[in-house]
């Protein structure tokens, strides 16, 4: 068995003396894993950085094995992502959304979002609101996905400006009134034809949202904390944005 395809490097683990396993997303094949020879080396370990875009070529005896990767660099940009908190956690909490999804399942709109990502991280509006949109993205993937295109009690597509926590639905500013108390925050910049950046308000408002149904749906079924990375990469875009653009410089 043999595939080559684009990859963007998630991360290693050791393997032996020289070698390591490499964590790749790509956009045919999903999350993928493979062994890389010689991947501790001083050629290698500057290409299997979490970020980097690589050519991988994917060899194997049966599909069902481990197999091995050969990587040719294609885009470097690891040693950029490590100039700010922001990247170094926005890339650390992406990938452990990824892996929430099952190996080698295909996800080619989220290998396009995360590229995409990438080029923005130094930016914590940008990031911050691409992020949360990743989020939505993996939850809809999971099974779990969001209803923000009309409202829940009356079918208006105006005015959305609530999120009911039980169905995962958008409710209308009006029709919310009485129990706008329960309800989550729909940011802004969600809405159907928004025009305005996200701002922080509405940043910490997506946070919310996200981190409500990721809890509910992912991690508390699976008895699992919400990765580290992932406040590290809030806190940080938060901070960076309160602080003002020099901030993330």
């Amino acid at each position: 068995m043999e595939w080559k395809d684009r990859a963007i490097i998630l991360g290693i683990r050791r393997h032996g003396e020289t070698s390591v396993i490499a964590e790749v997303m790509t956009p045919v094949r999903g999350r993928h894993l493979g062994l890389v020879r010689g991947g501790r080396s001083r050629s290698l370990q500057p290409v299997l950085q979490p970020g980097n875009v690589v050519e991988a070529t994917w060899r194997a005896r049966l599909d069902e094995h481990l197999g091995e990767f050969k990587v040719e660099p294609i885009e470097l940009r690891a040693a950029g992502l490590m100039e700010t908190p922001t990247a170094v956690y926005g890339i650390q909490a992406m990938a452990a959304l990824l892996r929430l999804l099952p190996e080698r399942d295909p996800h080619p709109h989220l290998f396009q979002a995360l590229a995409i990502i990438l080029d923005h991280l130094h930016n914590p509006s940008e990031a911050g609101e691409l992020f949360i949109r990743f989020e939505l993205a993996v939850l809809n993937d999971l099974g779990f996905g969001l209803d923000l295109t009309e409202c829940a009690a009356t079918g208006l597509r105006t005015d959305l400006a609530y999120v009911s926590p039980k169905s995962g639905r958008a409710v209308n500013r009006e029709a919310a009134a009485p129990w706008k108390n329960r309800m989550l925050v729909l940011p802004s910049f969600l809405g159907e034809g928004a025009a305005s950046a996200a701002d922080q308000e509405s940043l910490e408002a997506g946070f919310q949202l996200t981190s409500f149904f990721l809890n509910r749906h992912v991690y508390e079924p699976r008895g699992l904390a919400p990765p580290a990375e992932r406040e590290g990469f809030i806190r940080s875009a938060l901070k960076a944005l309160r602080a003002g653009p020099q901030s993330a410089l």
